[in-house]
């Protein structure tokens, strides 16, 4: 990637973080190609990209300026979890997201769908129908317990750019992501353990630990930084915490990517204490800023890092092929995978294989990365322009989700009620929470390329939220 690209991505980012507000002057040209070591054409390069993408505008003689048009909503503030383990609830609201049937006329603003419309796709499903049509039929066999060679060697290589260096041996195959952090959880944890987990977190991990009989220690969680590791430092010394469970890149549902800095500091504590770290990264790959954010694990040198991936959220849920690099925990995690699932199944991961090899990925993830960076905008303008005010919204730096915060004492279980027979869904905040907490905040998909009816969908939930809003404040009048 050239020098002006990676300078105006960092521009635009500490714009998108609120770094640089609306009406602020933005660094001088002449400043930057000093502070940065680049020519005086390449910054200009740089703010050109940026005007194009509406980020900055020129003022003759005066520089750059944030526009002052430019007006996002507050970030969503830190919350306030319970400060002890709890026993994880909220298993029936996850299961009615779950359960819902895509249907043409509901438009799923609730689930963790990527696009897979997208042309870049077809290489994939035509290696998916020449294996079907194979005499030799190598989808049908069983497979080796660790997952298929070819495809491990991929993953090795795909992991070079996260920082990791591994090999196909420290890798196993997975049934998606959930069973990567499944096994990781039972690999180390027991019935009765605590495990800490970032606030609000990813529901399907909390309600692993609810079926296995374990507690979440809920920590709060900055929209910018990610987890606090102050507050979790005060945790670790004051219970017997067994895991850090957590999504430091391209976060569900928050969308932040942690500092590298915090990375490190979070893996020395978390030797300090002696406790593993199951890192989920399966949103990794999609942020919107190149080279991809390093993980925890490619800084981990005594194999305590549990890294837990998959292609659900770069290619298609459906193939249902995730991994884990589990470290010292190996011989664990390949026991409870064979009495879970055993082997995973052959053809998606053969597939997945040859779709690698033939140089189809890189390509596939640049248009995805592009149109999520994109859709994201389009989605944070019309939360700004259809949601009662002072409705709070993340600043997603991956991935493709949006978390919004409504006015305290909302209720986003009445609004998805509400919004049912509207054809709209959506995914309530409860479910991110080991105790409920998040009841006034829900999580959007902006996945799908932006069309007018994902607009009116958007309009409809912003338009239930003030009447709601409005009757809840006669009432209390």
């Amino acid at each position: 990637m050239t020098l002006y690209v990676n300078l105006a991505e960092l521009l635009g980012t500490r714009i998108e973080q609120g770094f640089y507000r609306p009406g602020d002057r933005l660094p001088s040209v002449r400043a930057l190609s000093v502070e940065h070591g680049v020519s005086l054409s390449t910054v200009q390069q740089a703010y050109r990209m940026l005007e194009d993408s509406g980020l900055a505008t020129p003022k003759p003689k005066s520089g750059y300026f944030v526009p002052v048009s430019r007006e996002l909503p507050e970030l969503p503030a830190i919350g306030r979890p319970a400060q002890r383990p709890v026993d994880i609830s909220q298993w029936d609201q996850v299961l009615e997201l779950i359960r819902a049937v895509p249907r043409k006329d509901v438009v799923q603003l609730g689930r963790g769908m990527p696009d897979i419309t997208t042309p870049t796709l077809k290489p994939l499903l035509r290696g998916l129908a020449q294996l079907s049509r194979r005499q030799d039929m190598p989808g049908l066999y069983y497979d080796n317990i660790h997952g298929n060679l070819g495809l491990r060697e991929q993953i090795a290589r795909l992991m070079l750019d996260s920082g990791c260096q591994l090999g196909p041996g420290d890798l196993v195959v997975t049934t998606g992501c959930h069973e990567a952090l499944s096994t990781s959880i039972r690999a180390i944890c027991e019935p009765g353990d605590i495990v800490a987990v970032d606030s609000p977190s990813f529901h399907g991990a909390m309600q692993t630990l609810k079926g296995l009989g374990m507690k979440a220690l809920e920590i709060p969680t900055d929209p910018l930084t990610g987890i606090s590791l102050e507050a979790l430092e005060l945790a670790l010394e004051q219970w017997p915490i067994k895991a850090i469970q957590l999504t430091p890149n391209c976060n569900n549902p928050l969308g932040y990517i942690m500092p590298e800095s915090r990375k490190r500091a979070l893996l020395t504590l978390a030797q300090r204490f002696d406790v593993a770290i199951i890192e989920d990264d399966v949103y990794g790959e999609l942020s919107y800023t190149y080279p991809r954010p390093r993980t925890i694990k490619s800084f981990d040198e005594d194999g305590r890092v549990l890294l837990c991936s998959s292609f659900s959220k770069t290619l298609a849920p459906g193939l249902r092929i995730g991994w884990v690099a589990p470290g010292r925990y190996l011989e664990r995690v390949l026991h409870m995978k064979y009495i879970s699932t055993g082997s995973t199944a052959p053809q998606p991961q053969i597939a997945i294989a040859e779709f690698l090899k033939g140089g189809h990925f890189e390509p596939h993830l640049r248009r995805m990365r592009t149109q999520y960076q994109r859709n994201r905008d389009a989605m944070i303008d019309w939360v700004t322009r259809y949601f009662p005010a002072g409705t709070r919204a993340s600043r997603p730096q991956g991935s493709f989700m949006l978390w919004v915060e409504l006015p305290e004492g909302f209720d986003t279980l009445k609004l998805n009620r509400a919004l049912h027979d509207q054809g709209v869904q959506i995914a309530v905040g409860s479910i991110f929470s080991a105790s409920g907490k998040y009841r006034n905040c829900l999580r959007m998909n902006y996945a799908a390329k932006p069309t007018a009816q994902i607009e009116d969908a958007v309009r409809k939930v912003g338009a239930a939220a003030i009447q709601l809003l409005a009757e809840t404040r006669e009432l209390n009048d």
